[in-house]
């Protein structure tokens, strides 16, 4: 191609990149898909795809409430059941979302695009090496042999340490699970601001001090993922204690004052596609939430578990932010 011509299909294809409208994608810090997949979106939409990491999937709520006057994203990606309530409360969701596909887990007000558990985690090898029974229930943990063991992310700062504290309040009542927190804080526990601090700087697994902590039930498949041949047997369980599990439901919204409420609407529906919900299992280590998605072979290592536990939404919606506030003085005074 002559010089002339090949600087004018430049500065064409410049212009035409430029000329693409830009969609945002507020997300939290977890979140991951294949640019493949990204970029399908943008080309069928001849549209330009901005994702902002906001944190944890709290943080990112407080900073959609807080920017709610001039909104940082058009769309919303991490809302879950358990703050879905003061999304709802706070104004910053559009009143009409789309349409969604059939699902196996729902969500209120928004498109659900995935589930999950969150449940603790243990480290095998450092329970056989001291010779410790795994605890059978969570009042097995306030005892001296199992002092300095867990670590639990912050319930003010991360989705998954609330929902677990959302499940011991639903498994043992609202003053059985503070009974439970001030034993266990006589008893050692580590409070990690994330799942990320807890599991790569806490848990054992990873050098740290803490055997077991409060994950998520799909770890141990990821475990086996990334060890790329290097596992036949996950090195890491599951214990699916009587207050100790909750369903976590995550989903997808457009947001008040969106500058592109057409393609946000798009880009909500395109989270239920095939080609994203074939992507999440071993992309971000969820259930994908859309009817007869089928799951990955590695998925036989994370089971879920037979019950799950939960408060009323009436009480989560009401009490949550109580709750967080009693924990706080309870564990962290």
């Amino acid at each position: 191609m002559k010089p002339k011509l090949l600087l004018s299909a430049l500065l064409l294809l410049a212009a035409n990149a430029w000329a693409q409208t830009e969609v945002r994608l507020a997300v939290h810090g977890s979140f991951a898909l294949p640019k493949e997949v990204l970029a399908g979106f943008e080309q069928v939409h001849d549209a330009k795809v901005t994702v902002i990491k906001a944190g944890s999937g709290n943080e990112m709520l407080n900073k959609l409430v807080l920017s709610k006057a001039k909104p940082i994203a058009d769309a919303v990606y991490g809302l879950d059941n358990a703050n879905i309530g003061k999304a709802q409360q706070s104004g910053i969701l559009a009143a009409k979302q789309p349409a969604s596909q059939p699902l196996k887990a729902a969500m209120p007000a928004i498109l659900a695009v995935d589930y999950g558990y969150v449940a603790l985690n243990y480290d095998k090898q450092w329970f056989a090496k001291h010779k410790l029974p795994l605890p059978k229930s969570l009042q097995d943990l306030t005892k001296p042999q199992y002092q300095n063991l867990l670590v639990t992310p912050n319930p003010a700062t991360s989705s998954p340490g609330l929902a677990f504290l959302l499940a011991n309040i639903g498994g043992m009542g609202e003053e059985g699970a503070f009974q439970w927190w001030e034993a266990m804080r006589a008893n050692g526990v580590k409070v990690a601001k994330s799942w990320s601090d807890a599991y790569y700087t806490d848990f054992s697994r990873n050098g740290g001090a803490y055997p077991l902590m409060v994950g998520y039930s799909t770890s141990p498949a990821a475990e086996v993922f990334y060890g790329k041949g290097q596992y036949s047997e996950p090195p890491i369980g599951n214990l699916f204690l009587k207050g100790g599990v909750f369903r976590q439901v995550e989903g997808a919204a457009v947001l008040a004052g969106a500058k592109q409420p057409e393609l946000a609407a798009k880009l909500v529906q395109w989270l239920q596609s095939p080609q994203v919900q074939q992507a999440l299992p071993t992309e971000m280590w969820v259930y994908p939430a859309v009817k007869e998605t089928k799951l990955p072979k590695v998925f036989d290592f994370a089971p879920v578990p037979a019950s799950s536990d939960s408060p009323s939404r009436e009480d989560i919606n009401a009490k949550q932010k109580q709750w967080v506030g009693r924990w706080m003085k309870t564990v962290l005074r």
